[in-house]
């Protein structure tokens, strides 16, 4: 059995007037999400806000479903029954920033990147959109959950670019999915196995695009309390510039 404590903190960075990154931290129903809006103006913060919003109410209204409640999405009998409640809540999420641009010519061109992390009734599923990213520390070694979808991010794995160099790259904020309003997304699913100890870190790129994993990995081996954990990847990111908005969700695991 999963008992998990969580913290979360948000912060515009050194350089933006707005925040346009949105969070939810749901003990109740299992959901930790962040999302990181793009658009300019106010229309970024409303991608990442009623994403979040859509995804969050979804997971709610489902908390007690069967396999038939994914509609209006057909059910991927090769995801959990959990991983097609996330498939959806994204999908639907990217269907009602479309309505929203519809309803609202100022809102064209908003989107918005998503990491979740839904602790359900069947193994831990991870989603994810975008470049915001999951890590685990665990035994004291930090590891990237998530792989990012974007243009330096497949320059990477592809062996084109180093993480250094993806981090100073000037197409690095170049997203290849984002919960935008067209065509239903491609949602990348994955079960996560936790074990007692592990903790967990959901982040927009305004922290990861500046603090190397390096660094992230010096701050959580300090075994700070999540909520100073928190403030101390913040920092870290002003103190490299903070050029973006920066979000954080932390999870602390243990297993009974």
């Amino acid at each position: 059995m999963l008992s998990v404590t969580s913290a979360a903190l948000t912060d515009s960075g050194l350089r933006r007037e707005g925040n346009e990154d949105s969070f939810c931290s749901r003990p109740d129903i299992g959901l930790y999400l962040v999302a990181d809006g793009m658009g300019g103006h106010a229309a970024g913060e409303v991608a990442s806000k009623l994403a979040v919003e859509v995804i969050e109410a979804f997971i709610n209204d489902t908390k007690d479903a069967d396999v038939n409640r994914t509609w209006p999405f057909p059910y991927d009998p090769a995801l959990s029954l959990d991983g097609n409640r996330m498939k959806a809540a994204f999908r639907l999420a990217n269907r009602r920033l479309a309505a929203a641009m519809d309803a609202d010519d100022s809102l064209r061109g908003m989107a918005t990147t998503a990491v979740g992390l839904l602790l359900g009734t069947s193994a831990p599923v991870v989603a994810h959109v975008g470049d915001s990213r999951m890590y685990m520390f665990r035994a004291g070694k930090l590891k990237q959950v998530t792989q990012d979808h974007s243009w330096v991010g497949e320059q990477v794995r592809a062996g084109m670019l180093s993480d250094a160099d993806a981090r100073r790259h000037p197409w690095r904020n170049v997203v290849t999915r984002a919960i935008a309003g067209g065509d239903d997304p491609e949602v990348e699913i994955a079960d996560l196995t936790l074990a007692k100890a592990d903790r967990l870190l959901l982040c927009s790129d305004g922290l990861c695009a500046v603090v190397p994993p390096e660094g992230i990995e010096a701050i959580f081996k300090k075994a700070l309390t999540l909520e100073a954990t928190c403030k101390a990847l913040i920092d870290a990111a002003n103190a490299g510039g903070g050029p973006d908005n920066i979000t954080v969700v932390m999870l602390s695991v243990d297993v009974a």
